[in-house]
């Protein structure tokens, strides 16, 4: 069953954020994941939210998911988001 990874994410270093972005992409297809929302305009339509950056990922698994933020080709470049930017994120199961 595909997995959605959602992730608000709040830059506080944009330089170093860039380099984060120019990093995970490899990553995230190399466990099987993908793209469906990175960035873009946010419009609240419901509720009170504080959204910043969204990203939106599906992979065809958790255990895919997992595979990859815990793997230790990943922590290097998490410690780079870590360091540049403020953020949730949740894992959730499609339909």
């Amino acid at each position: 069953m595909s997995v959605y990874v959602v992730v608000d994410i709040e830059v506080k270093d944009q330089e170093a954020y860039e380099e984060y972005r120019r990093l995970v992409p490899p990553l995230i297809e190399k466990y099987g994941g993908r793209y469906l929302v990175r960035g873009g305009e946010i419009t609240s339509m419901e509720g009170d939210w504080d959204l910043h950056r969204v990203v939106i990922l599906e992979f065809s698994s958790a255990d895919r998911a997992m595979e990859l933020f815990t793997s230790d080709e990943y922590a290097p470049v998490a410690e780079i988001r870590h360091r540049a930017a403020d953020s949730k994120t949740f894992m959730v199961e499609g339909v």
